[in-house]
């Protein structure tokens, strides 16, 4: 149904664009006016606040074309390069919740002497992987993270994204250690407090969320005393992009340090 809006959008945006462009943009305009002109301002702010979620969704979507299959935010923001130079050639590399691959493959590219294994419980995700040329140090595989793991050591489990998707997160991560004896952790999450109105869209009963999937979005206090009741400790930390990226590793090794 999605891809028939689309393309029933990409015949019907021939003869929308027929009419002079300032005139299409002062239509618009004056719609999101209307919309939004209730009594009650909170419901007029609800009704802008789902506006906007549509015209983001509409956004991504042009981006993932321009992009050819691959999000613009993946070079722009810089999240991969934070992960890259947070590890060490030759260390083994543990992607939970791999997704399509992108960031997996940039570091086996990056770092050609290190193993990277991605795995994700899509596996319609997966399929794109075995099609994309990746290096020979970089490989796949399907299964669930939060029920089983791959054998063997890790020296380094990135979380790209992942976390904000689970309900019992310091369990997961104190499995994750248990499972990988990882001496390192790369952490990536979004950040409640990316934006003054995500505070406000929770005041008045709207969804703040970056994706209907989450669980939770954190506040920094919220992440970090998330992490540490799953005995992490934080090396470093940075608010980017409206998102949190941390690199830690267990309390354990950094009482012995």
């Amino acid at each position: 149904m999605k891809r028939f809006g689309l393309l029933l959008a990409t015949f019907l945006g021939f003869f929308w664009r027929l009419i002079p462009s300032f005139i299409r943009i002062q239509f618009i305009t004056g719609m999101f006016i209307l919309e939004s002109r209730y009594q009650n301002p909170k419901n007029g702010l609800k009704r802008l606040f789902l506006l906007r979620d549509r015209l983001d969704w509409v956004v991504n979507e042009r981006a993932m074309k321009y992009g050819q299959g691959v999000h613009p935010k993946h070079r722009l923001i810089g999240y991969h390069d934070f992960f890259i130079q947070r590890i060490s050639n030759g260390e083994t590399v543990l992607d939970v919740g791999c997704g399509y691959g992108a960031v997996a493959r940039s570091i086996a590219h990056a770092l050609p002497e290190s193993k990277v294994l991605g795995i994700d419980r899509d596996w319609n995700r997966l399929k794109s992987t075995k099609t994309d040329g990746g290096p020979s140090n970089l490989s796949y595989i399907q299964g669930d993270a939060t029920q089983t793991l791959p054998c063997g050591q890790w020296d380094v489990v990135l979380l790209s994204n992942v976390l904000e998707h689970i309900v019992d997160r310091v369990d997961f991560l104190n499995a994750l250690k248990a499972s990988t004896s990882a001496s390192r952790y790369l952490i990536r999450v979004p950040l409640f407090e990316r934006d003054w109105q995500m505070p406000l869209r929770r005041e008045i009963g709207v969804d703040y969320r970056s994706d209907d999937d989450h669980k939770v979005e954190h506040t920094l206090s919220e992440f970090l005393a998330e992490i540490g009741a799953a005995g992490l400790a934080p090396l470093e930390t940075k608010t980017l992009w409206g998102e949190i990226w941390v690199n830690c590793e267990p309390l354990e090794k950094n009482a012995n340090n």
